[in-house]
């Protein structure tokens, strides 16, 4: 009994130790200003800087001017960031873009940014941290509605609660956070609950009442970002650069889970077989439930404002199905900087707690072979 409950313990204090480094955790940014914004000679030395896994690019914008404020052209700045030719998405977590784009990582990560050029026709406008407030809070109200059904938990935070929580986000204070978030009553997933039948059984995120005698099934939020590389990729330093956002899936699509007697732990194998069976199972992609993709509203009344649209030339679902047409296998599954195909039975609801970030979405990035 004393060994189990020493296990325990240790357990529970990796546990915290794992969600600490995420909330921890940053990449080494080297910045360039591109040559169309340099006005003065000799052009500025780039911008060596962290970047937090958890933060977002356009934060960093007041100490990258600072850096190069003597040589920017006059007039209004459109700030935005750049990566081997590819406009960055702002509203994406910048470890996620980089565990996204960088197959074999870049230390330090090389970005141009830019002060004027805005693309609007790639990138949805962006003003500076307001812009990522309203994207960090509509992400959080999302995972609200999939963990419990609405997000009138969140829609209901004080205004002295909602910006203590966003300060703790912008700041990287996961104590302060954790105090502010556990009123949103989100908490851990349990460990000994298990996959939920077929989605042709019961529509994910329907309001039909539960069956008597039955349990509110749990819902994960799970973002994935499936990105195409070289069908016959050996090494990931050979990965051709992302040209487009074409050629990434960005999908959400909840994983949902029943509490059942005598099922051991979900892995994430056994998740991704469940979230992506295009890739991860035998059976037909028409027999999974459709792509809800991070543009497409969530069924819930109560949660007017979205995460931006970029300008798409093609619906997202239509994209996931161009991305699975000659699709052959997965060659990378990775999580907060973690390479996880050759470690897939790995606790997936582990995860879920330990390894999100700060709106409550565990955000996976896969790359799969296909004809580019």
């Amino acid at each position: 009994m004393a060994a189990s409950a020493r296990d325990v313990g240790d357990a529970t204090a990796w546990s915290a130790e794992a969600a600490r480094r995420v909330w921890g955790g940053a990449i080494p940014l080297h910045v360039h200003l591109h040559d169309a914004d340099v006005t003065a000679l000799p052009p500025p030395p780039p911008f060596l800087t962290l970047g937090p896994r958890i933060g977002y690019l356009p934060l960093l914008v007041p100490i990258i001017k600072a850096h190069f404020s003597s040589t920017l052209p006059p007039g209004v700045d459109t700030v935005w960031f750049e990566y081997k030719g590819l406009p960055l998405k702002w509203y994406i977590p910048i470890g996620v873009l980089f565990d996204l784009l960088c197959a074999e990582p870049e230390r330090p990560w090389n970005l141009i940014v830019h002060f004027r050029g805005y693309p609007a026709e790639i990138l949805s406008p962006c003003e500076g941290e307001d812009s990522v407030k309203w994207s960090y809070n509509n992400s959080l109200k999302e995972a609200a509605f999939i963990i419990t059904g609405n997000s009138k938990n969140v829609m209901n935070m004080s205004q002295a609660d909602q910006a203590a929580m966003w300060e703790s986000v912008r700041k990287g204070d996961m104590d302060s956070y954790t105090n502010i978030s556990t009123r949103l009553k989100l908490g851990l997933f349990e460990e000994d609950w298990s996959v939920a039948t077929s989605s042709a059984e019961r529509q994910q995120g329907s309001d039909e009442p539960e069956s008597p005698g039955s349990v509110r099934p749990c819902r994960v939020p799970v973002r994935l970002y499936v990105r195409r590389v070289q069908e016959d990729l050996e090494y990931l330093e050979d990965a051709i650069a992302v040209s487009d956002w074409e050629s990434v899936s960005y999908i959400n699509r909840p994983f949902e889970i029943r509490k059942e007697e005598g099922k051991s732990y979900i892995t994430l194998a056994r998740a991704l077989e469940t979230l992506l069976p295009e890739f991860f199972s035998s059976k037909p992609a028409a027999d999974t439930q459709p792509v809800e993709t991070a543009d497409s509203p969530p069924d819930d009344s109560d949660t007017t404002p979205r995460t931006p649209r970029d300008r798409d030339p093609a619906p997202a679902s239509q994209r996931g199905a161009d991305l699975t047409k000659n699709a052959t296998e997965v060659k990378l599954v990775r999580v907060q900087g973690i390479d996880l195909q050759n470690n897939m039975d790995v606790p997936f609801l582990w995860m879920a707690n330990y390894l999100k970030n700060p709106e409550c979405y565990l955000h996976v990035c896969v790359y799969v072979g296909a004809g580019i």
